[in-house]
């Protein structure tokens, strides 16, 4: 079938719009790009889909749900004015920053669509092509002789008539994390759901933004720099349809983290031991056995993630801090260890002692941290799994007024090999994770995986 850069059955658009800052916010923000960000200035963009539950009809969306958005859309965004802004690239030297500046904005589509809301918010395989006319796309780059001006968010409501609701955000790594805009996410929903912003800032969940607070940055932000500027072009690549891949989400209930936590500390004990690093583990060693075939068994495996340090900096910076300040973590092993009888516990020792090396190393969590650049330049092209997401941001919980969310996907997951990691929203303790993969991988994921965790 023929590439594309046309979205597949897309939705059809009712409206689109900017939505400003309020004019009387500040005039200017600036705010440099620090190492945490350059890592991910040429990164592709980040895809969330939040999916509601809300039988309503297209004249009481446009009249009612829609106005609400944008005016608690406009309130959220006085809050989070870098988002309305732009990275801005210079060409002729200096480093990339973020800049908000009166007038900038935020492109918001309105849209309708008469696909099976039930079906693509459900846990089987679906078609990965089928979730992007709910995506929207960042405005294109503004190119000068001087610098290259890029947007950093996107958002869309999509209405399914008498169904529900999808709101969909695209944004630029390189403006924040996960922590960051999972913290917009639900800023804008509580102002939705109750008609202001006074529990924003009673609950102190207004982002800081003082990057002075990033004790030692100057030196690793200079090599940071140096390192990626090299690396490839400012403008992020356009991806092409089809993808030739189905996406399904798994369930990893409580009891089957115990299990799995059990398994390991009765067999390696001296591993370390979470529901993050087995679930991660039994994944990664069941997804090796579904691809392996033509594979050498000496050929590298790597799993890599990246850990929220907000916390774990000297001094620290509080948890809303604005922006990146992410740690990258990579355990690695070798195919025909991970396929093989105990491959699920050589995977939960690998990321065990990564996680070890890195999150609680003794001279820091920032200690080698001049080499990440280079270490993970140096997997492309290698057999690299990931994960996007983490338990600890639940958009499960971003409430606009309509009740929870029915389904949470990271349609982004399609560009690369991470799967998207989440807590689960039906039970207590438990997590959910989606892949997207070749019909046929995935298949054979699905029978390898139920199977381990029946038998564990």
């Amino acid at each position: 079938m023929a590439q594309t850069h046309e979205i597949p059955m897309a939705a059809a658009v009712l409206d689109r719009c900017q939505i400003q800052p309020s004019p009387d916010t500040v005039t200017e923000l600036i705010l440099p790009l620090l190492h945490f960000d350059i890592t991910w200035l040429y990164f592709h963009p980040v895809q969330r889909l939040l999916f509601f539950h809300l039988p309503c009809s297209r004249r009481h969306f446009v009249e009612v749900i829609v106005p609400d958005l944008k005016s608690s859309l406009l309130i959220t965004l006085n809050h989070f004015l870098p988002l309305a802004g732009n990275i801005v690239h210079p060409i002729n030297g200096g480093r990339p920053f973020s800049r908000f500046v009166i007038g900038d904005s935020v492109s918001f589509t309105v849209a309708e669509c008469d696909k099976d809301f039930k079906h693509l918010t459900g846990y089987h395989p679906r078609l990965s092509d089928e979730f992007y006319a709910f995506v929207p796309e960042l405005p294109p780059a503004k190119i000068s002789p001087e610098d290259v001006v890029l947007p950093v968010l996107a958002l869309q409501a999509t209405l399914f008539p008498d169904h529900g609701v999808c709101l969909g955000f695209t944004n630029h790594h390189a403006i924040g994390d996960a922590s960051t805009i999972v913290r917009f996410v639900k800023s804008w929903a509580s102002v939705n759901r109750f008609g202001g912003d006074a529990r924003l800032i009673d609950d102190k969940s207004l982002p800081f933004y003082d990057r002075t607070s990033v004790s030692g940055a100057g030196a690793l932000d200079a090599r940071y720099w140096e390192l990626v500027r090299r690396t490839r072009g400012v403008v992020p690549r356009r991806f092409s349809f089809p993808f030739n891949k189905v996406r399904a989400t798994f369930l990893v209930r409580r009891d089957d983290v115990e299990a799995l936590k059990a398994f390991v500390a009765r067999r390696r004990p001296e591993t370390h031991v979470t529901a993050f690093t087995t679930t991660c583990a039994l994944v990664w060693a069941c997804l090796v056995r579904a691809e392996a075939g033509s594979v050498p068994d000496d050929e590298p495996e790597y799993f890599c993630f990246a850990a929220d340090c907000r916390g774990r900096l000297d001094p620290p910076l509080p948890a809303n801090y604005f922006g990146n300040c992410l740690a990258l973590v990579k355990a690695e092993s070798r195919h025909g260890l991970l396929k093989g009888k105990e491959g699920f516990l050589v995977a939960a020792e690998s990321i065990g002692v990564a996680i070890q090396k890195t999150v609680y190393n003794e001279r820091g969590i920032l200690d080698g941290a001049e080499e990440w650049p280079t270490d993970f330049r140096n997997l492309i092209r290698k057999r690299l799994f990931g994960v996007a997401g983490s338990p600890r941001f639940d958009l499960y919980d971003a409430d606009y007024g309509w009740g929870r969310p029915r389904k949470v996907e990271s349609a982004s997951i399609d560009t690369d090999t991470s799967m998207a990691l989440g807590k689960s929203r039906d039970f207590d303790d438990g997590l959910e994770f989606t892949l997207s993969r070749p019909k046929r991988i995935l298949d054979a994921f699905a029978a390898i995986f139920t199977e381990s965790i029946r038998t564990l």
